[in-house]
């Protein structure tokens, strides 16, 4: 493989990898923090009653009623946020991103055929 044909993959990589870090990290800054549309058809039939505690509670037929919080809701990146911080959304993106990419280029160093 010549100089040129060698560089050609890593070029790719570097702008694909550009390219996801602007995605992550901007656009995902823009994302609406109001419920989805299943949330928003889960929590169809309920309405939110404040607890003594101050948190909410589902009363009602809906199907959010029986939800329950991820076991991973405590984890760093949980939420779309970096440790449930608001406007963390594109940090929490770009973290997302870098973390894929040393895991995926983790695998496929050890997966890569060797000649010789």
């Amino acid at each position: 493989m010549t100089g040129t044909a060698h560089r050609r993959p890593l070029l790719f990589f570097a702008g694909f990898l550009i390219v996801s870090l602007v995605v992550a990290g901007l656009v995902s800054s823009l994302a609406s923090p109001d419920p989805d549309g299943l949330d928003t058809v889960a929590r169809q039939g309920c309405t939110a009653v404040a607890t003594p505690e101050g948190e909410e509670r589902l009363e009602g037929t809906c199907i959010a009623t029986h939800e329950s919080d991820h076991a991973m809701a405590s984890s760093p990146l949980a939420g779309y946020s970096v440790l449930g911080g608001e406007g963390t959304t594109g940090v929490a993106g770009v973290a997302g991103v870098l973390v894929t990419v040393v895991v995926a280029g983790g695998v496929f160093l050890l997966l890569r055929r060797r000649d010789g």
